[in-house]
């Protein structure tokens, strides 16, 4: 009986373990592409907004910018849509910058030169929730989702190692 008990909370602890894990990994995104971070031409000045709504950033991704004779911002919303870059949050001019994105909401990056900013060479990104499906957090309800024991690609994973235990149980007790 005692093994069966322990058996249990070993069961039990496996459990939430793996359940409370979360379901997917951080992710590195390039920003602009293939593209890079550049001036964009004038007829790409909404490329980096079009870049930016074809992705979900979570907490913990990180964004590289790639560029050449150029820079990398990290300003407040007023900067972003001025093109001024008098008070950067960040500055970075290294050719190969990796940024960790570690709070939610928006994001707000430019170049250095007003021109290139002013060209559309400037991003926003929205950090949400790694549990937040495709609403922004505008239409989402108020109430958070109900955390799910069973989730993405672990909840296999899982199934897997209670069908083990099962039968590792069943198999003790027919002994």
């Amino acid at each position: 009986m005692a093994s069966f008990m322990r058996f249990c909370f070993a069961t039990l602890f496996i459990l939430v373990i793996t359940s409370s894990a979360p379901a997917t990994t951080a992710e590195e995104f390039k920003v602009g592409g293939n593209e890079g971070w550049r001036q964009p031409n004038a007829n790409e000045t909404e490329m980096y907004s079009r870049w930016a709504a074809t992705k979900k950033f979570h907490i913990g991704d990180s964004l590289r910018f790639e560029y050449k004779n150029d820079t990398v911002q990290v300003v407040d919303k007023w900067g972003y849509y001025h093109c001024n870059s008098s008070h950067p949050i960040s500055f970075f001019h290294d050719g190969n910058t990796v940024i960790k994105l570690q709070q939610l909401g928006l994001v707000y990056f430019v170049s250095a030169d007003p021109d290139h900013c002013k060209n559309g060479q400037r991003v926003t990104v929205e950090v949400i929730p790694l549990h937040q499906n495709s609403q922004s957090p505008s239409q989402s309800s108020d109430a958070p989702p109900a955390p799910s024991l069973f989730s993405g690609a672990r909840s296999f994973l899982v199934v897997q190692e209670l069908v083990f235990f099962y039968i590792v149980a069943s198999a003790s007790f027919n002994m």
